[in-house]
């Protein structure tokens, strides 16, 4: 497959971002997005979907939390919208949404998750930021090759996407009663592997084609 070159993300995303992720986003990866743009716009709503409910769920079970409830429910608005925004490009496309399998990325990061709180919502708000961070990079690649619609579209993405990057992780940092920087290292080794690998089936989190 011909690799499609593209601009430097650091344009776009800020450079604390692109430095908290263990590695850029794979070309091999843009080029399958861009070779099947109707499943990158499904899982794309998927995702937006899940990411509204994790902060929901988040907001249910940590009412104690008063940063935490305001930074959660701003987050969970931003991403209905932009699940209905989603889904009205992919109607004005022809394009029906459908559920997808998901892909191993968002497991493989919960996998690491530890059992007992605090350690658990701390380990939960590192994924939410390597999560939020990964998919603000991934919309700075696609932006440059597609049509001004959707270029336009995430290239607003990426503004919000970072700001929910920096909530998570400042509200890990403030949450923990120590240091978390090692166990950042720990999610950031396990998140290269899972975009790094081959995959099967496309998703926006998808490591590379098999």
């Amino acid at each position: 497959m011909t690799t499609r070159q593209d601009v430097g993300t650091d344009v776009l995303v800020p450079a604390e971002l692109l430095d908290f992720l263990p590695c850029a986003t794979p070309a091999a990866w843009v080029d399958w997005a861009l070779d099947n743009e109707e499943l990158l716009l499904i899982d794309h709503a998927q995702c937006e979907k899940k990411a509204a409910s994790t902060a929901m769920s988040l907001m249910y079970r940590y009412v104690d939390k008063y940063e935490l409830l305001i930074r959660m429910s701003q987050l969970a608005r931003e991403e209905i919208l932009h699940f209905e925004q989603v889904v009205k490009i992919m109607r004005s496309r022809g394009i029906e949404y459908r559920h997808l399998s998901a892909s191993r990325y968002a497991d493989g990061l919960r996998q690491l998750v530890r059992a007992e709180d605090p350690e658990r919502l701390v380990d939960i708000l590192i994924v939410g930021a390597l999560i939020e961070a990964r998919s603000c990079e991934r919309f700075a690649c696609l932006i440059p090759h597609l049509d001004d619609e959707l270029a336009k579209f995430y290239r607003g993405l990426v503004k919000s996407e970072g700001r929910h990057f920096e909530d998570y992780l400042m509200l890990a940092r403030q949450i923990a009663d120590n240091n978390i920087d090692a166990r950042i290292e720990e999610f950031r080794s396990r998140e290269k592997e899972l975009v790094t690998q081959a995959d099967v089936a496309f998703r926006f989190h998808s490591g590379v084609p098999a």
